[in-house]
């Protein structure tokens, strides 16, 4: 089964304005496509912009993709020809019941937002409240908010299956073999992943530059991350990605032979293959999308369970990546080849999905 599109279809993509994470630039991405590739009339739907903080709602890292915008669908553009697509967290969903005829499409680019987008303010309140407390005063933060047993109380409060704003779309996607098996149940059910920013794939890496350096995330799967720095002893550089710019995030990846990542891999997440594309060992959990070799085609022995019995065997495994460094790079290989190859896969996929029909079969 194909989504139709007619001559007279536009497609209508719903992203938080004045937003640069990795799920608005999957969204910029995948307007782009349509409008290049599948030549289909697309368009950024902003919403919450404010015109008092910002000139335009689009923000600077996604102005290359050169997508029109609007700030709303009018009633005259709520048809039954067009489509709207919104990802998968609560505030995008909420603007499903505005439109009437318009066809809709849910885009899951994470498993774990889908849940914690649902968070209130009851939900782990002094855990929240301390962390912030912390961030005020610059230290890290204590407690891992996205991890796995939060997960698990919160899919257990909300159940997809009976979500009525779910329940309003016509068609659903997913960018992770995770997210196939969790969401399998919506139909239909697409898988549409995404790929690297152009700025890493085109970016070389000399090797002979690299450093016994171990870079992460701080932000991902953090309590168990410092039991390792702390293991460590002080005989292994750690450096968290924090506060960095893009060409920050480049240089510091460049640099390090090892990125280690044991957060809850929401769905196929960025900062592991731009860590493989720039020349790093990648060492993971086996939370989310990890435990998936289709969604981080990785050897066996650089995914470990996050247990404090594995702490020392993670050690061993980054000093052997600094000692070893010419051999274990060519370990990643594979998956190096995987993320080069996102894009024209990509493109693939989107066609499989959307097809266009001809005018007598007009709604």
């Amino acid at each position: 089964m194909n989504i139709a599109i007619y001559k007279t279809t536009k497609i209508y993509i719903a992203c938080l304005a004045n937003i640069a994470t990795g799920g608005p630039e999957l969204l910029h991405q995948l307007a782009f496509h349509l409008i290049n590739d599948l030549n289909i009339p697309a368009f950024m739907y902003y919403y919450d912009f404010d015109n008092s903080k910002f000139r335009t709602p689009v923000h600077p890292e996604y102005e290359f993709y050169n997508v029109p915008y609007t700030l709303e669908i009018s009633e005259k553009e709520d048809i039954k020809e067009s489509i709207l697509i919104v990802p998968e967290i609560i505030i995008s969903l909420s603007l499903l019941p505005r439109y009437k005829s318009i066809r809709k499409g849910i885009w899951c680019l994470s498993v774990d937002n889908y849940y914690f987008s649902r968070i209130t303010k009851k939900d782990f309140f002094f855990k929240r409240v301390l962390n912030k407390l912390l961030a005020l005063i610059h230290k890290p933060q204590l407690f891992d908010i996205f991890s796995e047993d939060n997960l698990k109380k919160l899919t257990k409060k909300y159940d997809y299956r009976f979500d009525s704003l779910l329940k309003m779309s016509d068609f659903y996607m997913t960018n992770s073999y995770r997210g196939m098996n969790w969401f399998k149940e919506l139909k239909p059910l697409y898988y549409l992943s995404e790929y690297l920013n152009p700025n890493f794939l085109k970016t070389h890496t000399d090797l002979s530059n690299k450093e016994n350096i171990v870079a992460y995330n701080p932000k991902k799967g953090i309590e168990y991350t410092n039991k390792i720095i702390r293991f460590a002893n002080n005989n292994i550089t750690f450096i968290p990605i924090i506060n960095m710019n893009r060409d920050d995030v480049i240089k510091t990846l460049q640099r390090a032979k090892v990125y280690i990542d044991f957060g809850n891999h929401p769905g196929k997440d960025r900062m592991p293959r731009e860590a493989a594309i720039l020349g790093c060992c990648v060492i993971t959990g086996k939370r989310g999308s990890a435990a998936f070799y289709e969604d981080v085609p990785i050897p066996d022995e650089y995914k470990f369970d996050d247990k404090e019995e594995n702490i020392p065997k993670i050690i061993e495994k980054i000093k052997d990546c600094f000692a070893n460094f010419e051999e274990r790079h060519k370990d990643f290989d594979y998956y190096r080849e995987v993320i080069k190859n996102e894009p024209q896969k990509f493109v693939e996929d989107l066609k499989k999905i959307f097809l266009k029909v001809d005018k007598d079969n007009q709604l």
